[in-house]
């Protein structure tokens, strides 16, 4: 038989023996410490989105700047269509 203090106050015995006791013990821990690796993990994926995200929208401004600047010069630029030229005959 062994005996478990629960919250500092109450003596509880249990049948189990020490060896099984341990062995559920680890098994808690190990499920502890991955729940805690998987939490830093996704905040770490969470992190990574939002990089991505805010670089993405930092490129699409940059783009679209430019392709806003190209089409006011284009419409401010001077025409340079080429005028047809007329066929000239050569003199022999």
């Amino acid at each position: 038989m062994r005996y478990v203090w629960i919250n500092d106050r109450m003596l509880v015995s249990s049948f189990k023996p020490t060896r099984d006791m341990e062995l559920a013990q680890a098994v808690f821990h190990k499920k502890e410490a991955q729940a805690q690796e998987g939490s830093s993990a996704a905040a770490e994926y969470r992190a990574a989105a939002n990089a991505e995200r805010a670089k993405t929208e930092r490129l699409k401004a940059l783009r679209l700047a430019k392709e806003a600047a190209e089409r006011e010069a284009a419409v401010n630029a001077p025409s340079t269509a080429a005028k047809p030229k007329t066929a000239t005959k050569k003199k022999r």
